[in-house]
């Protein structure tokens, strides 16, 4: 009998049919919030999973390469899949040149292939089809926690300042060579935060609101 592919994916992928399609398949479905990537094939192999529109935004807003550099330290074999069957180059006002400057830097200088889905159906057959490659042919295992190696401090610290509203790995890094340390980021105040290069009056009042408001489980 055939052993069960295991598949992480991250909570946030529930949204889409790719889970469901998944299951259909026939994998094991683990969901975990992953902090990088948005599936675990194996302990060597994640996969970044972008729709055409998000992968143009994710190069407009600068997240594509600071995702790319996550990728690249916490696996041996990222991939990304660029998903949708629309003309790449027409859906969003940016120039073909800055489209193709971007695939090609992920391909040379992150080394990172780049598979085009034409839907979520297409995508889940190559998420099982390369999943059933890495542990039934080549013997590995699915690490739930999808890290190639323990997370640096460095990295721990601008995940945490990064999901702060409005702020990326970018900014993060700009707040954390300002003050120095992550208490200090959360404890500074809005004439503080304005200092920083990016911070405006309104991204300091959003950072303060967000960490001073009292939590409330129901909302």
């Amino acid at each position: 009998m055939e052993n069960k592919i295991k598949i992480v994916i991250d909570t946030r992928e529930l949204r889409s049919s790719v889970a469901k399609k998944l299951f259909e398949l026939g994998a094991e479905v683990v969901t975990e919030p992953l902090e990088v990537a948005d599936f675990i094939l194996s302990d060597h192999v994640a996969v970044e999973r972008k729709t055409i529109d998000d992968f143009i935004q994710s190069i407009i807003d600068g997240r594509l390469f600071e995702q790319m550099e996550h990728l690249k330290k916490c696996f041996e074999k990222p991939i990304v899949i660029v998903e949708g069957d629309e003309d790449i180059y027409s859906i969003r006002q940016i120039h073909p040149n800055a489209i193709r400057a971007a695939i090609s830097a992920i391909a040379v200088d992150f080394r990172v292939p780049i598979i085009y889905t034409q839907s979520e159906e297409d995508t889940a057959l190559f998420l099982y089809t390369i999943a059933k490659r890495e542990q039934i042919e080549n013997k590995k295992e699915v690490n739930i926690r999808g890290e190639k190696k323990p997370l640096t401090d460095k990295f721990l610290q601008e995940y945490l300042v990064a999901g702060l509203p409005g702020i990326g790995v970018g900014i993060a890094r700009n707040l954390l060579k300002h003050f120095k340390t992550v208490q200090k980021v959360f404890t500074a105040n809005e004439e503080e935060l304005k200092k920083v290069e990016k911070i405006g009056k309104k991204k300091a009042k959003k950072m303060r609101e967000i960490l001073t408001k009292v939590y409330n489980e129901d909302s």
